[in-house]
């Protein structure tokens, strides 16, 4: 066990550790639009809000499980 503690698992940490950085350094050999980080902004807004079903067409649930479905609306008063 002393052999397990002393040798292989350091050895495995440093593995780890070397593989990680290989991996998170590849990013410099990507091409310039997939190097960068993801867009946090909506790319059409407005055609989202079509998509959006209405609390009484989402498989026929009672009104009360739609939060959990749609998410909270903006409105507050709206609940």
């Amino acid at each position: 066990m002393a052999f397990f503690r002393q040798y292989i698992a350091p050895l495995i940490v440093v593995l780890v550790f070397v593989f990680s950085l290989v991996v998170v350094s590849a990013r410099i050999f990507l091409p310039n639009d997939m190097a960068a980080p993801a867009p946090i902004e909506e790319a059409n807004p407005a055609s989202d809000k079509a998509q959006i079903p209405d609390a009484d067409a989402v498989a026929g649930l009672p009104p009360n499980l739609a939060p959990f479905i749609q998410g909270l609306p903006n409105d507050p008063t709206q609940l």
